[in-house]
């Protein structure tokens, strides 16, 4: 069997095409299959596909920057009948002609996290407001240092993803140093800023980021990370080095796995967001154009909460308890 027909046959199946055939059909691509942010997306949006009685259709890319797997996944969507998908880019410009095409066969595209370059490219954005999730950590950070002269390391996500660099300048705006706005492309920096090098929100690679920028600078005592796994990896490099107890580490996402690290302390303050909510929107507002012909437009923010181990003054955050309420993943 050719591998096109393969892989239609195996996201069908997985779908439930034997549900009734006027059920709305949604497609969700995210970035990746693994990493818990996403997972929970797709959790979210077959709960609500469910109880909504349409059928989901899920496809990711291989890694965070697999923008190919993520054009197939929509070309095969829309032959698979889908009315509405549901994305998270992985490359906010290269997909955008494959979208594009999508709305011009009359498929709703919404983007869920990550906006489109354009941001029209899509009918319209569920996400958290990463600009300001970055402000509340960096406003933290900042009275968390007290009068310490802050040295800083900056773990970022990938070059040219907005995500990443709305967090990224987020932070700098909310320590009071020198920062884009929530509009910029370009990733600012600052002198303060003694190491900024990519991550890729992945655990290993943030570790091998952190044990880099303690070679360039053994003085780091503040390390911003665009996600938890990144902030993990960061903690066992520090440790590794010796140097866990003297370095505040602040970060972004707050999955149940990143709220218990703030609760031992690895991690000071996260930033929670609720990719749970996102995937839920986005099938309940596709179903809603099936049915109604009514279209979502322009930008939903979908909420982000500081949580913190230790309240600072004048920066308004939620305990720990109040975030593994909230989180998502694995509550152990």
């Amino acid at each position: 069997m050719p591998y096109r027909c393969l892989f239609m046959t195996t996201l069908l199946a997985a779908a439930g095409v034997s549900a009734a055939a006027d059920a709305p059909v949604i497609g969700l691509i995210t970035k990746t299959e693994t990493n818990p942010f996403f997972v929970a997306m797709r959790d979210g949006a077959s709960a609500e596909a469910k109880a909504k009685g349409a059928k989901l259709l899920t496809a990711a890319g291989k890694s965070v920057t697999d923008n190919a797997s993520q054009v197939t996944a929509v070309e095969n969507m829309v032959a698979a009948g889908a009315k509405t998908i549901l994305i998270t880019a992985s490359d906010t410009k290269a997909i955008v002609p494959a979208l594009r095409k999508a709305r011009d066969k009359g498929v709703l595209v919404i983007a869920l996290d990550t906006a489109t370059d354009p941001p029209d490219a899509v009918d319209a954005l569920f996400a958290t407001d990463n600009y300001q999730a970055g402000v509340l950590i960096g406003e933290y950070a900042k009275a968390a240092m007290g009068d310490r002269k802050p040295v800083i390391a900056m773990l970022d996500l990938v070059p040219g993803l907005s995500v990443g660099t709305q967090r990224h300048n987020g932070f700098l705006k909310g320590f009071g140093l020198s920062a884009p706005d929530a509009k910029s492309a370009e990733q600012g920096t600052d002198p303060l800023v003694a190491c900024a090098v990519d991550s890729f929100g992945d655990q290993a690679k943030g570790q091998t980021a952190m044990e880099n920028c303690l070679q360039k600078n053994p003085g780091i005592n503040l390390v911003y990370t665009v996600n938890e796994p990144a902030a993990a990896g960061a903690f066992n490099a520090l440790k590794k080095a010796g140097k866990e107890k003297g370095v505040t580490i602040v970060s972004i996402d707050g999955g149940c796995e990143g709220v218990r690290n703030v609760s031992t302390g690895m991690i000071a303050a996260t930033s929670q967001q609720y990719p749970l909510k996102m995937g839920a929107m986005g099938v309940a507002a596709g179903v809603e154009f099936a049915r109604t012909g009514k279209k979502p437009s322009g930008y939903t923010d979908t909420g982000v909460t500081l949580i913190a181990r230790q309240p600072v003054a004048g920066v308004g955050s939620k305990d720990v308890k109040a975030g593994t309420q909230l989180c998502w993943g694995a509550k152990k």
